[in-house]
């Protein structure tokens, strides 16, 4: 069983910074994939950001340039550093894992939410104009 737990969040003004964390017991393990999602209010949850167990990063257009997903092993973190937010980031973010060695985790193909059975609680991010 994998366990997940997440801290950070919060509101912020448009064009500030927020950064999420996700301590998981996953790490003890040697090949997995992580990520992370966001929901907002009656639409789909979708994967923004995908790590791999050897450090390939993989974003969501909608993200590129702004968020950057980060791993301390020593730490048993995930990380999701965010920049530059818009109003349109606002939503509940998740952090996802599973074991997979093959298709890689930013592959097009595994990107769903289906793909990962490990969620943590979630937390929320607003961020006003």
């Amino acid at each position: 069983q994998v366990e997940l737990v997440e801290s950070g969040g919060g509101s912020v003004q448009s064009g500030g910074s927020l950064r999420l964390s996700c301590v998981a017991s996953i790490f003890t393990y040697s090949t997995y994939c992580m990520a992370w999602f966001r929901q907002a209010p009656e639409k789909e949850r979708e994967g923004v950001a995908y790590i791999s167990s050897d450090f390939i990063t993989t974003y969501a257009d909608s993200v590129k340039g702004r968020f950057t997903i980060s791993q301390d092993n020593a730490k048993n973190t995930l990380f999701l550093q965010m920049d530059s937010l818009k109003p349109e980031d606002t939503a509940m973010y998740y952090c996802a894992a599973d074991f997979r060695s093959w298709p890689p985790c930013g592959a097009l193909t595994t990107r769903s939410r289906y793909e990962y059975r490990y969620w943590s609680q979630g937390t929320q991010v607003t961020v006003s104009s």
